[in-house]
């Protein structure tokens, strides 16, 4: 399937409102039985639905204030492409997280997502130390 830049907006749309929701049947919709997730190049990769899952029910229990933003996306065959932003609180230690990165989904012929792969780069800053840097 070739993605249209508006298709494009829409499947990074859903895909922001189910992980800022943390509704799990919404972000598992959007990716194939056998998707393959990775949200760092050196980490290990989630897939399939019961991975992404797991993953998402792992952050809800440890971020608070989630946010997520695309910044800009680009089309190009069957990938959506996008520079984006996020940013929450670390519940067990109060720390600010801060990432920002670019991502492709590569989708298949019904507009799912078969392959999305992510490089984020994080920065930290522990609860009371915000204005110190």
């Amino acid at each position: 399937m070739t993605l249209s830049y508006a298709q494009a907006h829409d499947l990074l749309e859903a895909l922001v409102r189910a992980r800022k929701a943390y509704d799990g049947d919404a972000f598992v919709a959007l990716f194939t039985d056998d998707a393959e997730v990775s949200l760092d190049p050196f980490g290990t990769s989630l897939n399939g639905h019961n991975d992404l899952r797991a993953y998402l029910n792992s952050a809800a229990e440890a971020e608070r204030w989630f946010d997520l933003q695309v910044e800009r996306h680009w089309a190009a065959g069957d990938a959506a492409l996008a520079a984006w932003h996020a940013s929450w609180t670390r519940r067990s230690d109060e720390t600010k997280v801060r990432q920002s990165g670019f991502l492709v989904a590569e989708a298949d012929g019904e507009g799912r997502i078969v392959r999305l792969r992510q490089w984020p780069v994080t920065r930290e800053v522990p609860a009371g130390e915000e204005g110190a840097r």
